[in-house]
């Protein structure tokens, strides 16, 4: 039998070690519900929002301090439009004093738990969402959400309801679907790597994020001047942007494609020339897995978090079927690509396409390339990044290669039509 100090002194030591699994396992919890709150924080309100009729049309134009993800889905009995945000503080909007267009009837603003704040637009009759946008200014991180509203008959916003009987947000009817591709401006987001805290690869006094951001700027020029695309930059100087910020300013910007730039330098210094890379979850070289580690580490240093292993059993098996009709496009993105950089004649690695599990790929719906413009660890790859023709003549061969997938892609959906 166990003397009763003994006995004690155990009792004492077991609560102890019980208390601090405890306080690991709340401090452990309290860091993933950080992680998972998109971009780590609460977005305010910045000025004046704004409703107004458009002709029958309905438009909000709500500023806010840092984008946040959205979700819109319609009600009915009363009718409404119900917008989901992650997450907003609602001080300095009051909704009793906004003036009501004649659609709507009523807005109410509260938090709808999970860490999601609510809009909650009364409509006055049947409407549908023709625009849900949050518009991100790179620069300034700032955003504004825009939407327009459409008059529709009460059978489809009876579908549309129906779509989203289950409490998810409902698909977009292909009444917010604009012009096909290529019979409009293409737009791209252009990442160029690291930034901030994370200077990225480092050589003779240059830094990465400085090159790839010079570069970035240049080949959206070019971009622009052609008149064929509209560019966004998920940041416009050197400041840290998480993975999954990218990956946000990306989807807010409606990018038909997503294009990473990097200029790595790897320890051996054995690799050079330009290098595209595509989503897999296993690397297709040793070099590549431990570069695509290394991203991830590095986000790390910025307070980012890669999230891909948050998804619910239900939202993996769906951005896997996005994955499946995305890979396709995107295959023929990176094969278009290189044929430009390869007919331009500018050097490229020995195995120049290649896969790995980039987290800043990992946007289902979006084709997503990154491309080591070259690597900082080669004179010869370091000498190129330094020079301004062959800067712009890596930047005309990626637009050859947008404009010849786009053109690919728009004959491929006329095919599918006919």
């Amino acid at each position: 039998m166990r003397h009763p100090a003994i006995a004690g002194a155990y009792r004492i030591a077991l609560m102890a070690l019980l208390l601090a699994v405890l306080v690991t396992t709340a401090l452990i919890a309290t860091t993933r519900e950080a992680a998972a709150q998109d971009l780590g924080a609460i977005a305010r309100i910045t000025g004046p929002a704004t409703l107004r009729a458009e002709g029958e049309a309905l438009v909000l134009d709500l500023p806010l301090t840092q984008p946040v993800p959205v979700r819109a889905r319609l009600l009915d009995a009363p009718l409404r439009a119900v917008l989901d945000f992650r997450q907003i503080d609602w001080t300095g909007l009051d909704a009793a004093a906004l003036t009501l267009p004649a659609p709507l009837a009523a807005v109410r603003l509260g938090q709808a738990g999970g860490g999601w704040s609510r809009m909650v637009l009364e409509l006055a009759q049947p409407m549908d969402f023709e625009t849900v946008a949050m518009l991100t200014d790179p620069a300034s991180g700032a955003a504004r959400l825009r939407l327009r509203l459409v008059p529709v008959s009460a059978e489809a916003f009876a579908a549309r309801v129906q779509a989203g009987a289950d409490g998810t947000p409902a698909p977009l009817s292909p009444l917010t679907q604009g012009p096909a591709l290529g019979m409009r401006p293409t737009v791209v987001v252009l990442d160029p790597g690291h930034g901030g805290v994370d200077p990225g690869a480092e050589r003779e006094g240059l830094r990465e994020a400085d090159l790839m951001l010079a570069f970035a700027r240049e080949l959206a020029e070019t971009l622009r001047r052609s008149g064929a695309f509209e560019v966004v930059l998920t940041r416009g100087d050197d400041s840290f942007v998480s993975l999954e910020a990218r990956i946000l300013v990306a989807r807010q910007a409606g990018a038909d494609v997503f294009l990473s730039l990097h200029a790595d330098a790897l320890p051996d210094g054995g690799a050079s020339g330009a290098t595209l890379y595509t989503l897999a979850d296993e690397a297709s070289e040793a070099a590549a897995a431990a570069l695509a580690e290394r991203h991830d580490r590095a986000d790390l240093l910025g307070g980012g978090v890669d999230l891909s292993g948050a998804d619910d059993v239900v939202a993996g098996v769906l951005m896997d079927i996005a994955r499946t009709e995305t890979r396709p496009a995107t295959d023929r993105l990176a094969d278009a690509l290189l044929g430009a950089i390869t007919a331009e004649g500018l050097a490229t690695h020995r195995r120049p396409r290649q896969e790995a599990a980039f987290s800043v790929l990992k946007t289902p719906d979006i084709p997503s390339i990154l491309l080591e413009v070259g690597f900082m660890s080669s004179p010869r790859d370091l000498a190129n990044l330094r020079d301004t023709a062959w800067r712009a003549g890596m930047a005309q061969a990626l637009m050859n290669g947008l404009l010849a997938w786009v053109d690919d892609e728009a004959q491929r959906r006329a095919m599918r039509r006919h």
